[in-house]
């Protein structure tokens, strides 16, 4: 009984060790790309900017209201850009610290789950990006009227931007969620299709909650969650 419980005494400590040890070299990993983005930070924030100043007016601007802000705000953003950068290695190690207590038919399920991770959240930021900010930007824009030059705070900008992203980088994994909640037994298929009206509306709360106060953002964010959830309902099968 003594033995046994040393056994897995040690057991678990060794797997903290090993924890403990992919941790630290996903923070170096990010560690490294935040090092290496620093020299590139203004050019980061532009490209980051771009979906705003390509449709500023002539004549106007984006500006710093505070004496920190044109240092800081890039910096932020080479952080949040390395963070990004780093998550494929972060999956990948996750999949490392798993993959050796997995079945052989788990880790088939498992490897292609990640990916779709990975996938579907680089998605979710190219669609936040390219189309929603935009658009959403041309409407603001439009709408300020004639007397007000539209001069936008970079910091402001850059919690938006990254609000948004982020938002919708996680939205865009609701597939896989449905997926492992119906995969896994711990929801019927059937019961979900029951609660898709009350779904519907959390999906519309919760893009309330993630995105700025307007009403375009939070349209943006529901009704692709609404759609990607219908997505995962349409690949996934009740556990047997």
């Amino acid at each position: 009984m003594r033995n046994q419980k040393k056994m897995n005494k040690d057991s678990i400590s060794s797997h903290l060790l090993e924890l403990r040890s992919r941790i630290i070299k996903v923070l170096i990993c990010l560690g490294i790309f935040f090092i290496a983005g620093i020299p590139f930070a203004s050019e980061i924030y532009s490209i980051a900017a771009s979906p705003l100043l390509s449709i500023l007016p002539e004549g106007s601007s984006m500006i710093a209201t505070q004496v920190t802000s044109p240092f800081m705000a890039p910096i932020k953003l080479v952080l949040f850009a390395a963070l990004l950068v780093s998550m494929p290695y972060l999956f990948y190690e996750i999949w490392m610290f798993m993959s050796p207590g997995l079945y052989k038919d788990e880790k088939k399920f498992v490897a292609p789950l990640m990916i779709s991770t990975i996938l579907l959240f680089a998605a979710g930021i190219a669609f936040a990006y390219f189309v929603v900010c935009p658009i959403i930007f041309k409407f603001f824009i439009a709408s300020a009227p004639n007397s007000i030059q539209v001069m936008t705070d970079i910091s402001q900008y850059l919690n938006f931007i990254i609000r948004l992203v982020f938002a919708f980088g996680i939205a865009f994994e609701i597939p896989v969620a449905t997926f492992l909640l119906i995969k896994s037994g711990i929801v019927k298929k059937d019961s979900l299709i029951k609660l898709r009206p009350y779904l519907i509306i959390l999906f519309f709360v919760i893009g309330m909650l993630l995105t700025p106060p307007d009403i375009f953002s939070q349209l943006f964010l529901a009704i692709p969650m609404w759609i990607l959830f219908e997505l995962g309902l349409l690949v996934s099968r009740d556990k047997p």
